[in-house]
């Protein structure tokens, strides 16, 4: 009996060990399942949110290359950047309400594609004349380039919902028979940087006046990137080059490219941008801001100022006007020799203080894009008042109210005509 006794405890305790291990085991793969399930979901809520930036723009001009060095993969998808393939990615393109063009619509616009108006690091640029009537500039990424074709998704997703009139507008895209292309306004008039440095036959030197316009214009883009958009976006690669003007002269915004959606993680394994405009803070701490564009726009203001390539010596040249400007009068020694004296000193003091503010190497010191905006239009406010002798009074920046949203031209106008309409806006706010 006794033996009878202890076989049934042995046999008992067996098999209680085995339903103790057939339970673990069953656990395990539930939450092992439950984990996955999650992954999943997480996903595909980070495709959801892809952060964008647009590669260019509707240029008509040769762009430079932008890129210092390539992001990690392993960064962009820490970052929140999910590249996805196949149909998934065609899906998120086409839910960006940017229009689909084919291959063969865009290969007749472009005239078997010979119709070349510039050369990147995206790839050409081709101007095109489309059945409607409407001329637009096509971009066609470089079939090798794995960098290019996140910036084709990037400005895709990006520019389907960012409209600004001081930012490029796309106006469709093609992804077929491996190609990927994106569609621009056509901008007549080229990029910032052809006017600055190329003129001799092809453009007359930018008068000051027009100068101080175009700074405004960039400013204003920039401030609705930063403050507009939602979640607020920062473009990266602010220079001469990625600003684009209409036929009216008025300056937009191009080249998303590098751009990123501030809730992104800011830290980047590899720096990106174009050497002379990037931010010192950003070079040692790997973290853009919105404080790195306002750097790279307070070189870009020094550039209309000076008439100078930033990777030729501007801010030693700045700094040495520093000097004797002390940051706030005597600017007017670094001023453009083409502009042959015919600029407003009181306009060249206050527009080079303000780029100097920009370029602060302490980032916290540097005024945000909507300070910059109240400033470039203090400037032009002042100008109108001393045109009509009206008095002008002390000016905060909280003060200034120039409101030129409304001054849109349909037709090609001149500098003149385009100061007439900002002094009969200014003119009916000062009443």
């Amino acid at each position: 009996m006794k033996g009878v006794s202890w076989g049934l405890i042995v046999g008992i305790s067996i098999g209680v060990i085995i339903g103790v291990l057939l339970a673990i085991l069953a656990l395990f793969f539930i939450r092992l399942r439950k984990k996955r399930s999650q992954i999943g979901n997480s996903s595909s809520r980070r495709a959801a949110t892809i952060p964008i930036r647009t590669n260019g723009a509707d240029s008509c001009t040769t762009m430079s290359d932008s890129t210092i060095g390539p992001e990690s993969p392993k960064e962009s998808d820490v970052s929140g950047t999910l590249w996805l393939e196949g149909a998934k990615r065609k899906n998120i393109v086409s839910v960006s309400g940017i229009p689909k063009y084919s291959y063969k619509d865009l290969q007749k616009a472009t005239s078997n594609f010979t119709t070349v108006l510039g050369q990147g690091a995206f790839g050409p640029v081709y101007k095109a004349q489309m059945s409607t009537g409407e001329t637009v500039a096509v971009k066609v990424l470089a079939t090798n380039s794995k960098q290019g074709e996140r910036e084709f998704q990037t400005e895709v997703l990006l520019l389907g919902r960012l409209h600004h009139r001081n930012l490029v507008n796309l106006v469709g895209y093609c992804a077929e028979k491996g190609q990927h292309m994106l569609v621009y306004v056509y901008m007549s008039n080229g990029s910032l940087a052809s006017h600055l440095y190329n003129e001799g036959e092809k453009h007359d030197p930018l008068s000051w006046n027009l100068r101080v316009y175009i700074a405004l214009d960039v400013a204003r883009g920039l401030e609705y990137l930063h403050d507009g958009a939602v979640p607020p976006v920062i473009h990266r690669d602010i220079k001469s080059s990625n600003i684009l003007l209409d036929r009216s002269m008025r300056a937009r915004v191009a080249d998303f490219g590098l751009s990123r959606e501030e809730m992104v993680n800011p830290h980047m394994s590899n720096i990106r941008g174009t050497f002379g405009y990037l931010d010192p803070e950003y070079v040692s701490s790997r973290a853009f801001t919105k404080k790195s564009d306002v750097y790279s726009f307070g070189i870009l203001l020094f550039e209309l100022i000076a008439g100078r390539v930033p990777q030729q010596g501007l801010l030693e040249y700045v700094e040495l006007g520093a000097l004797n400007a002390e940051g706030k009068t005597g600017w007017e020694e670094i001023a453009d020799s083409r502009l042959n004296g015919d600029y407003d000193v009181q306009e060249l003091n206050e527009m080079a203080a303000l780029a100097y503010r920009c370029i602060n190497r302490s980032s916290r010191k540097r005024p945000f894009m909507r300070d910059v905006v109240q400033a470039l239009s203090r400037i032009i406010k002042l100008r109108h008042n001393r045109k009509h002798h009206k008095p002008s009074l002390p000016i905060t920046l909280e003060e200034v109210a120039v409101d030129m949203e409304q001054a849109e031209v349909q037709t090609p106008v001149s500098e003149l005509q385009r100061e007439e309409s900002m002094e009969s806006m200014t003119g009916s706010q000062d009443v």
